[in-house]
């Protein structure tokens, strides 16, 4: 299998809608609470053209994470901030079928080094709940160390939830 991720385009609308219908169940605890209508292929239109936009201006790079070329997953480098900070924030994930393969820590991986090396960040972090040890695991084996907890961090599944955080610094 050849994991791998790529910039989002206004065609990938139509399969990440029917990803995520089929893996509401699965993404629900870990997300927040979304319309319905995000899980259409309008709704992931809208989403598309919004996370371009943002990339346009500098403020995030939006990915898919694909495995043989097929799209299992999504992945951003969000708020990304310039200057003595030069930092963003990760966020990921993959459909239930794609997990435990190595499909997140490839893409995670390839991420950062687009971060770092294409974007010239200093910093990324990202966040997991405290009970997700698979995404924990995702990152440390990504380069990313623990350095913090954040109580009601973000509203995950309708409540706003603790945080364990991580970070991960250019090489």
């Amino acid at each position: 299998m050849q994991h791998d991720v790529r910039l989002i385009a206004p065609a990938d609308a139509a399969p990440l809608a029917d990803l995520l219908v089929r893996n509401r169940a699965w993404l629900a605890p870990w997300d927040p609470a979304r319309p319905d209508s995000y899980f259409t292929e309008g709704g992931q239109r809208a989403e598309i053209d919004g996370c371009l936009r943002r990339r346009g201006r500098g403020e995030m790079l939006p990915l898919v994470i694909t495995t043989d070329d097929v799209v299992v997953g999504r992945l951003n480098v969000n708020s990304i901030v310039r200057g003595a900070f030069e930092s963003g924030t990760l966020g990921y994930w993959v459909a239930e079928e794609s997990a435990g393969h190595g499909a997140a820590t490839t893409a995670v991986g390839l991420a950062a080094r687009m971060a770092f090396d294409g974007l010239g960040l200093h910093r990324l972090e990202a966040g997991t709940l405290p009970h997700n040890a698979r995404s924990q695991r995702v990152l440390e084996k990504s380069g990313f160390e623990r350095y913090g907890y954040a109580p009601r961090y973000l509203r995950i599944a309708g409540d706003w939830q603790d945080h364990v955080l991580f970070q991960r610094l250019a090489d």
